[in-house]
């Protein structure tokens, strides 16, 4: 006999709570969430859980050894739990406000599959469309993703707009976009997650305008005539590409120089953009909100042997990651895969840090630059209790850091600077002419200097520098 759990709480907001509008002509959407969670039983007996999207065995598999590859460098336990039903539906809180929705209503059920036709059962779907009334919710948003049948059934029993996990996402993204490269990448990812969803749809589905899950870059009027958002498409990945083109030669003109570039990665919300901040005094947008940063941003900085490095800032990672932005952002994201170091933010505060470190694993698998040198960051350290950040050691790989506070930035520099070959340091003596200004300032900028002394019109020098700086002064250089 099936068993099923559920639970259903009415959340309202206070009348104080600070409103955030779609859009200044429309109200606030109340949104009624829905986190779903499917118990399995394996060969050996033992219940599973499925907390999200429903995994084919390949990915499951990928999953569980990035987690083991996640959990071994991790401070946390290495038995870390998974995300649990309420954790799960935190996130999607975060992304409900995140896209600017009012909560209205919460559900959580548990049960032993899915049902084909509308995910959690007919008889559910009921007890959600009464509650969602109850509490006047616009919209209601699943913790899952959905097939499109699934969500037209939905439809029909709740009679209220149904958004899945993907959609929510792709709303935040476009909502957070703010560069043409940025729209253009979300409006890709948006239209092909659209093409399946054509068929049985009515006057809904023709235009992508205001509100949580249709929103599109600029407010873009779409037909739904499938041969014309297929052009759209080939029109888009065309610009998309010539994107990548400037990107390219963008590129090629910075490595033309020798300096390194270390990506920061890592799951939305560790505290990326804070860190990339404090490390190069840039002013990047930094929110609590999650996906704040969606366009990349490149910064130079200087590490403790005068070494330049650029430090680039990327979207942040999340659970079940719709495909379709992978592949959108695919341009944004080869700078990951050019990088020389990544440097992976954790949040050290989090009780799914471990889980969370798996999630960023397989989209680095799925970039193919999981096998670059790495270095992880646990972030956030002052949350911690006093005791617990006592107890903190790094180590060759792991350095401790609070990006907020400026607590550890200096030894994670240092560790950087250690981990870079390009253009690495070197000591040197040099005996350079007095009248020799230009080179006497930029061994005074890009050297560090351990002794120095008048001779003659000479100045003696020991001094420890970049190898692109020793080969400018080589002709002063005393073996």
């Amino acid at each position: 006999m099936r068993r099923d759990d559920s639970r259903l709480s009415g959340r309202g907001s206070s009348r104080n709570e600070p409103k955030v509008v779609l859009n200044p002509s429309e109200r606030q959407e109340r949104a009624f969430l829905v986190g779903v969670e499917f118990r399995t039983r394996g060969r050996t007996g033992r219940a599973g859980k499925i907390s999200s999207t429903t995994m084919t065995a390949g990915a499951r598999a990928a999953r569980d050894h990035a987690t083991s590859v996640a959990a071994s460098s991790s401070p946390l336990p290495a038995d870390s739990p998974d995300f649990s039903s309420e954790e799960s539906l935190d996130e999607l809180r975060m992304l409900a406000t995140s896209a600017g929705a009012q909560i209205a209503g919460e559900f959580t059920q548990s049960r032993d599959r899915p049902d084909p036709a509308t995910l959690i059962g007919k008889g559910k779907l009921e007890e959600i469309a009464g509650a969602a009334a109850s509490v006047s919710a616009d919209v209601i948003l699943f913790d899952h993703d959905l097939s499109p049948s699934q969500q037209r059934n939905i439809e029909r029993v709740v009679n209220k707009r149904v958004i899945d996990r993907t959609q929510l996402i792709l709303d935040i993204f476009a909502g957070h976009a703010r560069t043409r490269e940025g729209q253009l990448q979300v409006e890709l990812a948006q239209l092909e997650y659209m093409l399946p969803r054509l068929a049985g749809r009515g006057v809904e589905m023709s235009q992508l305008g205001g509100g949580i899950g249709t929103r599109g870059p600029g407010e873009t009027q779409l037909e739904t005539d499938r041969r014309k958002i297929y052009r759209r498409v080939r029109h888009v990945k065309q610009q998309i590409e010539n994107v990548r083109r400037i990107r390219a030669q963008q590129r090629q003109r910075r490595e033309s120089v020798p300096v390194a570039l270390v990506a920061l990665v890592g799951y939305t919300n560790a505290g990326k953009s804070t860190l990339f901040n404090a490390l190069t005094k840039a002013n990047v947008v930094v929110s609590s909100r999650m996906f704040a940063t969606l366009d990349p941003t490149i910064r130079g900085a200087e590490l403790p042997s005068k070494r330049k490095i650029l430090f680039s800032d990327t979207v942040g990672f999340i659970r079940h990651l719709p495909h379709t932005l992978v592949s959108a952002f695919r341009a944004t994201l080869e700078e990951v895969q050019r990088a020389t170091l990544i440097m992976q933010v954790s949040d050290a505060n989090s009780p799914v840090s471990a889980e969370q470190d798996a999630q960023v694993e397989s989209v680095l698998k799925e970039l193919e630059a999981d096998k670059k040198p790495r270095l992880r960051v646990m972030n956030k350290i002052d949350l911690l209790l006093p005791k617990q950040r006592e107890s903190l050691r790094d180590d060759d790989q792991t350095i401790h850091v609070s990006a907020a506070k400026g607590i550890g930035l200096g030894t994670l520099l240092d560790r950087v600077d250690d981990l870079l070959e390009e253009d690495r340091p070197q000591r040197v003596r040099l005996r350079i002419p007095q009248k020799e200004g230009k080179m006497l300032a930029l061994l005074e900028a890009g050297a560090r200097i351990y002794s120095r002394q008048y001779q003659d019109g000479l100045v003696v020098l020991e001094a420890e520098a970049p190898g692109s700086v020793v080969r400018r002064v080589r002709e002063w250089v005393v073996d």
